[in-house]
């Protein structure tokens, strides 16, 4: 029956927008090209640390066909990502022992990178001091002032950081995928 199924695909056309985009950095991790930091992935999906992090733990989850659109992407593919969305999602708030966070996935507005993928951002802890990724309860921020001081507080990706959570975020999809076993 494999073989029937694998036989059916021998020589089939790829579309042309899914065989990748060698201008595309998301593509370039894909193949290996460029380095990341890799807390999940499978067949058709992959997840890595954002190497310009609104918050500690940020996270992309990308798949692994070339689309510009949310819109454009197969079921399969759209399944994939919900699923590694939700894992790792998971992951990141048992790690950061935050429940809160934001999942994003832009479509041309505000999509650095022409290649869909989600966002998850780690929510601020409201009761931390200023200048942490967190704010004080007393002293709220303006919406207006928290997205200022958000898009002022972007750095590059510490890599000390991100061996180490990426290796124990792993670890701990691992732990989650053995035990659905």
């Amino acid at each position: 029956m494999t073989s029937f199924i694998v036989e059916a695909h021998v020589g089939r056309v790829v579309r042309p927008e899914w065989a990748g985009d060698p201008q595309c950095a998301f593509c370039s991790i894909l193949q290996k090209k460029l380095p990341a930091y890799i807390l999940y992935e499978d067949e058709k999906v992959i997840s890595i640390l954002d190497i310009a992090p609104l918050r500690l733990g940020h996270t992309l989850v990308i798949p692994k066909v070339h689309l510009k659109h949310i819109s454009e992407l197969p079921e399969d593919y759209a399944a994939a990502l919900g699923l590694a969305v939700t894992r790792v999602a998971k992951a990141l708030t048992k790690f950061l022992e935050n429940p809160g966070l934001n999942v994003v996935g832009n479509q041309e507005y505000a999509q650095a990178v022409p290649h869909v993928h989600y966002h998850i951002i780690p929510a601020p802890q409201l009761d931390a001091p200023r200048g942490t990724g967190t704010y004080n309860a007393l002293n709220p921020p303006t919406e207006k002032e928290m997205h200022r001081m958000e898009l002022e507080g972007r750095t590059e990706l510490d890599e000390d950081f991100a061996k180490e959570f990426s290796d124990r975020i792993r670890r701990e999809l691992s732990a989650t995928a053995s035990s659905h076993l």
